[in-house]
């Protein structure tokens, strides 16, 4: 490694952590938030007993939506929504729309998930609380929820930590987030290897802390369920 280099990633080390601190872990932790919500509201519109006609429509809706977010790249997803958009003078600023694109993304697989991991719940367990004079919303909260909870962690936390590596896609719609300043740097010299073996090494160190969290999540709902 020559002075130069050396000097090259001292530099873009401080400013690309501080981008993943400041930029991607917020845009990752507000976009699963959200897309959780949508997940958990579709997932529970498609294992509800079928409905009258409302239910109808909404599940032809919700097999629509996820069908197109699964059947298309994140990529083309976030170009729509920020370069797309404002042509139906629909305007976004690069954070929110990086946002409302991850959020669309994981409610749509997050819905799987979650629709799997309730249905993993034996339907004995309904019967179980319907017996006891409890009612649908009861039952499912009060039993369903903290059982599929335990199954849907680990799969749900694989998806936080890949939605936290997908956040440099956002850069792609300028956000300054890891991975566009460590572009901005390697653009300084025109030497972009060792600034991307960085940021490598530093999404690496985030996503570590991640799996450990993942791993004491996991033991915590072991526990839980034990009880």
């Amino acid at each position: 490694m020559t002075p130069q280099r050396a000097q090259l990633v001292m530099d873009a080390f401080v400013p690309m952590l501080k981008a993943g601190i400041t930029v991607s872990v917020p845009m990752a932790v507000a976009s699963f938030v959200c897309g959780m919500m949508i997940a958990v509201i579709v997932a529970f519109v498609r294992v509800m007993p079928q409905g009258g006609w409302l239910h109808r429509i909404f599940l032809a809706v919700f097999r629509v939506y996820i069908s197109i977010i699964r059947g298309t790249p994140m990529l083309v997803q976030l170009a729509v929504i920020f370069y797309g958009l404002p042509a139906m003078n629909i305007y976004f600023t690069p954070i929110p729309a990086a946002i409302i694109a991850f959020s669309l993304n994981v409610g749509a697989y997050g819905s799987e998930t979650v629709r799997a991991a309730i249905l993993s719940v034996p339907k004995g367990q309904w019967e179980a609380g319907f017996s006891i004079g409890m009612t649908y919303m009861q039952t499912f909260r009060r039993i369903i929820v903290p059982q599929a909870l335990r199954v849907a962690v680990p799969p749900l936390s694989n998806s936080f930590i890949g939605l936290f590596k997908e956040t440099s896609l956002a850069s792609f719609v300028t956000v300054t987030e890891l991975f566009r300043t460590a572009q901005q740097y390697g653009n300084v010299g025109y030497d972009f290897l060792p600034v991307y073996i960085e940021a490598g090494f530093i999404y690496w160190m985030f996503c570590w802390v991640l799996f450990v969290t993942q791993a004491r999540l996991e033991k915590h709902f072991d526990r839980h369920v034990a009880r």
